[in-house]
């Protein structure tokens, strides 16, 4: 039996092309969230509330923690970004990166309190009205 050749997309190729920043054409794009900490770590936590509220809230969101060495590199990917209190000093950092990029996106310091009581209500809601939602 002849085996026959599939064409489209496989699921493999679908999350390359998540993954690279591929955008397709016509198809509303899902928003995403950057939070930038010290090691990508702290903030997982945070993003699992964050995700909660929003799914309470009807969004649908993409919302991720990267260190700040790799969250520079994505600044023209997100439409929001948030640093961890304990990066605040990074935000400069943040901000010519985007400046090289050649973008302009919403980019702030989570609320210290907020952080610290893992408030994903909170910290979400300050991300949509960034976004001006």
């Amino acid at each position: 039996m002849e085996k026959k050749e599939r064409k489209g997309f496989t699921f493999k190729g679908i999350i390359d092309k998540i993954y690279t920043g591929y955008k397709w054409e016509g198809v509303l794009k899902m928003k995403q969230i950057l939070l930038v900490c010290s090691a990508g770590m702290s903030t997982s936590l945070l993003v699992t509330k964050m995700e909660k509220a929003a799914a309470a809230m009807g969004d649908e969101v993409e919302i991720f923690a990267l260190p700040i060495s790799e969250g520079e590199k994505r600044v023209g990917d997100v439409d929001c970004i948030l640093l961890g209190p304990q990066v605040r000093f990074q935000k400069n950092t943040i901000e010519k990166a985007m400046e090289v990029a050649g973008v302009s996106k919403p980019c702030d310091v989570i609320d210290m309190k907020d952080y610290g009581m893992m408030n994903g209500e909170a910290v979400y809601k300050k991300a949509k009205a960034m976004m001006g939602e």
